[in-house]
């Protein structure tokens, strides 16, 4: 027989746990692949759009305010070269060099380690030119400016070097000759450490350069005329596209998954 107070308690009901099936699990991860994927490619189509305006603002700079481009019969103008080159080579192209394999992430591994070569390669050629460009500028001046006085150069020429040492390890490790597979998986973190190190050293020094050559340039900076504010946009556009680029190469989901084709290449079959 019920007590009283065993008739008015209600009993507690314990959840029940619904079990998840194969499929469902399977098609919740594809959901948030999807959703991945597509935050992905907003916010790569966004970097390429600032990278795209850093190249028009700077030209735009060089055009308007600092009397177009010349050779070494122009020595000061010469220097215009510089900002332009490296602003292509060091920041543009390196960056998108570093987002290659995630940004074509169906395509096979083969092409996309020539296309990743490539763009480093075009990125040193316009550094090099760039390089000659400010020394030339500078020695050339009457009477001659000294080198490698300021942050910016060390900063820039550590940038440089970086990559450049980055550029030949990575050619000889991954492409030609090739070194072992086990010797492949313990340089490739610190290849791309030092491919995100070089990176941000390199969006660091032309910060730096554009305010030396703002100050240099604009007497009246503290105004924040036209062309400061055309600086400053050119400097905080950088920022973006650099930050945007760390964060797409860095964040875990979305890095590119193998492909069958990538197994085959690792094993010696033909993935071309």
């Amino acid at each position: 027989m019920e007590t009283k107070s065993e008739a008015q308690t209600p009993q507690t009901q314990q959840p029940v746990a619904v079990p998840v099936s194969t499929a469902q699990r399977s098609n919740m991860e594809e959901i948030g692949s999807t959703r991945n994927l597509v935050n992905f490619r907003l916010l790569y189509i966004i970097s390429q759009l600032i990278g795209v305006v850093i190249i028009v603002l700077m030209i735009s700079w060089i055009g308007i305010h600092l009397n177009g481009l010349a050779w070494t019969a122009t020595p000061s103008v010469q220097f215009n070269w510089h900002p332009l080159l490296m602003t292509i080579g060091m920041i543009f192209l390196y960056g998108n060099s570093i987002l290659v394999y995630r940004g074509f992430r169906h395509a096979r591994k083969r092409p996309l380690k020539l296309t990743h070569a490539a763009l480093h390669a075009a990125a040193f050629l316009f550094t090099v030119i760039a390089l000659v460009a400010v020394f030339d500028s500078h020695n050339l001046a009457n009477p001659p400016i000294p080198n490698m006085y300021s942050l910016h150069s060390w900063v820039g020429l550590s940038a440089v070097l970086i990559f450049s040492m980055q550029y030949v390890v990575g050619f000889v490790t991954f492409l030609f000759p090739q070194l072992k597979d086990v010797m492949r998986e313990k340089i490739m973190p610190f290849h791309v450490i030092f491919g995100i190190l070089g990176f941000v050293m390199a969006i660091c020094a032309a910060l730096l350069g554009l305010s030396e050559k703002a100050f240099f340039h604009i007497k009246n900076i503290s105004e924040l005329p036209s062309e400061g504010l055309l600086v400053n946009s050119i400097g905080m556009c950088m920022i973006f596209y650099g930050a945007i680029v760390v964060f797409l190469v860095t964040e875990r989901q979305f890095k590119r998954e193998p492909l069958p084709e990538d197994t085959m290449l690792l094993t010696g079959g033909n993935s071309d």
